[in-house]
């Protein structure tokens, strides 16, 4: 049987969590493995901004285990020793999903880091179901090559991604629209599939929605957007706009749209880093933001505003959002959260 089956249900990120999950840096899988001691102290802010909010598992390799664990003096951070490739563990975690008795699982997506791009990956496919063995929480097996990262649901029913993700033949190459839609709903027990396009430009993950728009709230939705026909992320954030103000949602509701303007161009080495503020993640009472500094000081304010006027009651807990950039993701793309439920 599957989750939609039994009652399962995917919450939205803003409900309250247990905990959050994070991984540990691997210096080998690192685009810049020279920059290893620097990626991990901006992988340290980030465990210790959560903590302020909520309790955090750090998936430490086990050899790593140790020194890891002596970074962090906070009572409600621990580390759990599971083998993996790479420190993205909002793709190759487990998606929770919870049942109104308070019955807690998680499905088990397939991984490949996204799309075959960075070999090997058979460790970090591998552990989603050791953490679910550890919570020791029912396990779904889906058979989607699917990454966290590329979806936001807003717990009534409706789902948002990217065409140019979810429909790469780099992930599922046999499936149809109509069948991915159809795993989607089996598994995360959603009714609508709200399709962008696109992601942002040169995103590596081949268009991510945790960069583009997320849901603020059942019928609401953040959208960050590009305002200089110059830049290419231009058409692309306006196509986003106007498939956005067309949909609507499980409910039937339109979508009230909140813009937030990007970041203004910063690269490395000739390449674009794909900088976002919607690359944010919800923790409980709060909001944890990447913020990118210098020339992006005022943007970054404007971000910082807007999201506090969208969520007056949550702290807006700011972090440098250049820190782990370079390595192809921010704050989002490290965490997952895992549902507070009764048990």
């Amino acid at each position: 049987m599957y989750p939609k089956d039994l009652q399962y249900t995917m919450p939205a990120e803003w409900d309250k969590h247990e905990r959050t999950f994070i991984s540990w840096p691997v210096r080998q899988s690192m685009v810049y493995p020279d920059q290893y001691e620097q990626v991990c102290e901006g992988y340290a802010q980030i465990v210790k901004a959560i903590a302020e909010f909520e309790p955090v598992t750090v998936i430490a390799n086990p050899d790593d285990a140790d020194r890891v664990k002596g970074r962090f003096v906070e009572a409600n951070v621990d580390i759990l020793a599971i083998p993996h490739n790479d420190a993205w563990f909002r793709d190759n975690g487990p998606t929770f999903i919870v049942r109104d008795d308070g019955e807690l699982a998680g499905v088990n997506w397939r991984f490949n880091a996204w799309g075959g791009k960075y070999a090997p990956w058979d460790l970090d496919d591998a552990v989603a179901p050791q953490v679910l063995e550890h919570l020791g929480v029912r396990r779904f097996d889906a058979p989607l090559v699917m990454e966290g990262g590329s979806i936001h649901v807003d717990g009534e029913g409706t789902l948002l991604t990217t065409e140019e993700c979810l429909l790469n033949p780099n992930r599922n190459p046999d499936m149809t629209r109509e069948q991915i839609e159809e795993e989607l709903k089996r598994f995360l027990n959603i009714s609508k599939v709200v399709w962008l396009k696109q992601g942002l430009s040169g995103d590596e993950t081949d268009g991510h929605v945790d960069n583009v728009a997320c849901f603020a709230a059942p019928g609401k939705v953040i959208l960050q957007v590009c305002d200089d026909p110059e830049d290419d992320n231009y058409a692309i954030t306006q196509e986003n706009m106007r498939l956005l103000g067309e949909a609507t949602d499980a409910a039937g509701r339109k979508l009230e749209i909140i813009p937030i303007q990007q970041p203004p161009k910063a690269f490395y080495e000739d390449n674009r880093l794909t900088l976002s503020y919607l690359n944010f993640y919800f923790v409980n009472g709060g909001i944890i933001l990447p913020v990118f500094g210098g020339e992006a000081a005022e943007a970054d304010l404007q971000a910082e505003q807007t999201l506090q006027a969208a969520f007056p009651d949550r702290r807006i807990r700011k972090v440098d959002g250049m820190a782990i950039i370079r390595e192809g993701g921010n704050v989002h793309c490290t965490t997952q959260q895992m549902a507070a439920v009764r048990r």
